[in-house]
C-alpha cells in the first residue's frame, strides 16, 4: 500500500459492468457500413439481422436445434418475455442471490402471482443450496450474479431427464464462460455486456423443450404484443428468422456484428473465455497481496470472471455504518474519474459497499492490473484525507 501516485494509466479506463467497454481497436469507422435509413424488413436488413443470430449461435456453440431471436428491452425484456410466456404450467423454483435474480423472484411472486413458488435466496457473495432445487419444476436463475461477482460453477445440479424448464439469465456470462447448453432450456442476454455492444436489444435462445411448452400451454393472463412468442397456438417463427417483433436499431446491429466478427477472427469462444479468465487472475493476484481487499465470493469456484466484485476489509472502514462505507467507495470512484483512469468501479447501488470491475473479453488484462494500482492509491488517499479531517 502506498500514497505514491501510480505512473502508468490504463490504456482504456472503461470498467463499467454495462454498457461495457468496446472491443480493443474499436472506432466509429467500424459502423460505416450500417444500414441507416433502410428498413429492417427489407431483404438486406433481414439478412444483416440474421447474421447476428447465426454468428452468435456459431461462436457460442449452441446446439443446431436451439433457436435464437433478437427481442426488445435488453436482457430484461428477454427474461420478462420468457417468464410471461412459459411459466404457470407447473411449480416454479426461483433463485435470487444478487440484485437481478431477486428482481425475477419478485416478478414471479408479485406480478405473475404464481401460487406454487419456492424461493431460494442467499446473501451477496454466496449461492443458494443448489442441491435443494427440483428441476422437475421450472427453475429461474442467473448464471452469473452481476452485482455479487458470484457465478454458478457448473450445471451438474440440473437433471438431464428433468420435466421442468430451466430459464437462465446469462447476460453477464455468455461469451465469457462455457455454458452447458444441454442443461439450459431458455437463455437470455444483451449485447451490452461481454460483446461491449449497445443497449436496448436482448436475445433469447429456446431449446426444443421450451418450444414444445410454448405450443402446448397457454398462460391465463393477457400477453402484451412485445412478449408474444406464439401465433395461433404455434411458435411465432419470424423473430427467429431475422424479422424482429419491433424495429431494431440498424446502427446497433452493425455494432454487434463488428464485435462478433472480432471474436470470430480472434479464435471464437475459447479466445473470449481465456481473456476473461486472465482478467480474473490479475485481480486474484492483487487481492492476495492487498490487506484491505477481499472478494465478495469466498468460494474460488464461484468467482465471476466478468463482474469481479471485492469489498474493503479495513478495520477503519468497518467502524462506519453501511452508508458511510458506500460514500468512501464512491469518493474513491470520483477521484479516479477525475484522474481519468477509471469509470464506474463502485458496485451497484443495491449491493453491499464494494468495488466492481468488469473483466469481460473486451477488457485487456494489463488495464486491469493498472486500474487496481489506482484503486489502491485512491483508497489510501481518501482514507488519509478522512482520517486527517477527523483528527
Amino acid at each position: 500500500m502506498s500514497l505514491n501516485r501510480p505512473a502508468q494509466k490504463p490504456h482504456r479506463p472503461f470498467f463499467s459492468s454495462g454498457p461495457c467497454a468496446k472491443r480493443p481497436g474499436w472506432s466509429f469507422d467500424s459502423l460505416k457500413d450500417a444500414l441507416l435509413g433502410r428498413s429492417h424488413r427489407a431483404p438486406v436488413g433481414v439478412k444483416r439481422i440474421q447474421e447476428v443470430i447465426e454468428k452468435s449461435k456459431s461462436i457460442l456453440g449452441m446446439p443446431e436445434d436451439y433457436i435464437l431471436a433478437i427481442v426488445p428491452g435488453s436482457d430484461t425484456g428477454a427474461m420478462e418475455m420468457a417468464m410471461w410466456s412459459l411459466l404457470g404450467e407447473r411449480g416454479v423454483d426461483a433463485l435470487g442471490w444478487e440484485v437481478f435474480g431477486k428482481i425475477w423472484v419478485a416478478d414471479i411472486v408479485k406480478q405473475l402471482k404464481l401460487s406454487d413458488v419456492r424461493t431460494f435466496e442467499a446473501d451477496f457473495g454466496k449461492l443458494p443450496d443448489l442441491s435443494q432445487v427440483d428441476t422437475d419444476r421450472d427453475v429461474i436463475f442467473t448464471w452469473n450474479g452481476t452485482t455479487a461477482g458470484v457465478r454458478i460453477p457448473n450445471g451438474d445440479w440440473i437433471k438431464d431427464d428433468r420435466k421442468g424448464l430451466t430459464i437462465c439469465d446469462a447476460t453477464s456470462a455468455v461469451f465469457a464462460m462455457d455454458m452447458p447448453w444441454d442443461k439450459l432450456d431458455v437463455v437470455t442476454w444483451s449485447w451490452q455486456k461481454v460483446l461491449g455492444g449497445e443497449a436496448a436489444h436482448g436475445m433469447i435462445a429456446l431449446s426444443p423443450r421450451a418450444v414444445e411448452r410454448l405450443e402446448s400451454y397457454t398462460p391465463p393472463w393477457p400477453m402484451p404484443k412485445l412478449f408474444r412468442l406464439t401465433k395461433n397456438g404455434k411458435l411465432f417463427e419470424e423473430p427467429f428468422k431475422g424479422k424482429t417483433i419491433n424495429t431494431p436499431s440498424m446502427l446497433c446491429i452493425e455494432d454487434c456484428l463488428d464485435a462478433l466478427n472480432w471474436a470470430e477472427e480472434k479464435g471464437g469462444l475459447s479466445f473470449l473465455t481465456k481473456r476473461s479468465g486472465e482478467n480474473l487472475k490479475a485481480v486474484e493476484r492483487w487481492v492476495a497481496q492487498t490487506d484491505w481487499a477481499e472478494f465478495l465470493p469466498k468460494t474460488i469456484e464461484t468467482r465471476s470472471s466478468t463482474s469481479i466484485c471485492f469489498k474493503v476489509v479495513d478495520p477503519w472502514l468497518a467502524t462506519m455504518d453501511e452508508n458511510d462505507q458506500t460514500k468512501i467507495i464512491k469518493d474513491v470512484e470520483k477521484l479516479l474519474e477525475k484522474e481519468g483512469v477509471a469509470f464506474e468501479v463502485a458496485n451497484h447501488r443495491d449491493a453491499p459497499p464494494s468495488f466492481r470491475i468488469w473483466g469481460g473479453a473486451t477488457i485487456d488484462a494489463m488495464d486491469i492490473a493498472s486500474v487496481l494500482e489506482w484503486i489502491d492509491w485512491g483508497y489510501q488517499t481518501i482514507r488519509a484525507k478522512a482520517q486527517e479531517k477527523a483528527a
